[in-house]
């Protein structure tokens, strides 16, 4: 089986493109979703989250409170790499029971998304390489649009995410999302044909 490693920095609009390619039909692994599972009331990350960062991080139905997580770990590299070595492990695990079975379903072509794809060497288990992108100034404007958003948040992602540049250098495809949906579709099922030959 053949894996697309999709990644994108943050107001990309790579859930946009992860959703065409489910549209064209491709199963894809989203970490992000496992992430939010994880962490969920019942989540096996759950119990070491609280541990690692102490109970003021609970929120009030018994799920972690990301907001208030993510205002620390951003501002505190030790403790994002301490939230990492709790979740990656687990969202590896998850991923491997995913691709277990496409395999057992003999799928020929899968879909990795995954926002950090290049810095957490998961790009290695990828045959094709896709970074979806926009202009910084449209990543900013839709990044402050979102809940919880500041500026000073933002900036930290970003400056803890590879930059863009460096992602399309190391891409086969380098998708840009500033041009529109249809265009972004066309130039996505154009690739993929492609690749399918």
């Amino acid at each position: 089986m053949k894996i697309i490693g999709l990644t994108g920095s943050i107001a990309s609009g790579k859930s946009t493109i992860a959703q065409m390619f489910r549209e064209s039909g491709l199963p894809v692994h989203d970490a992000d979703k496992a992430v939010h599972q994880l962490m969920s009331a019942k989540g096996k990350a759950t119990p070491l989250v609280l541990a690692a960062f102490g109970d003021d991080m609970r929120a009030s139905d018994g799920s972690i409170n990301r907001p208030a997580l993510g205002k620390k770990i951003f501002s505190d590299p030790q403790a994002r790499a301490s939230l990492e070595a709790i979740l990656h492990p687990l969202v590896y695990q998850e991923r491997n029971s995913f691709f277990a079975e496409l395999h057992r379903a003999r799928k020929s072509l899968a879909v990795l998304d995954v926002p950090l794809l290049f810095e957490t060497g998961s790009d290695e288990k990828c045959d094709y390489l896709v970074t979806v992108w926009a202009p910084h100034r449209l990543l900013r404007q839709r990044a402050l649009q979102r809940a919880y958003m500041t500026e000073e948040k933002f900036a930290a992602i970003i400056t803890a995410q590879l930059p863009q540049s460096e992602k399309i250098r190391l891409s086969d495809l380098a998708l840009p999302t500033g041009l529109g949906r249809a265009e972004s579709r066309r130039r996505l099922k154009k690739w993929l044909k492609k690749i399918k030959i």
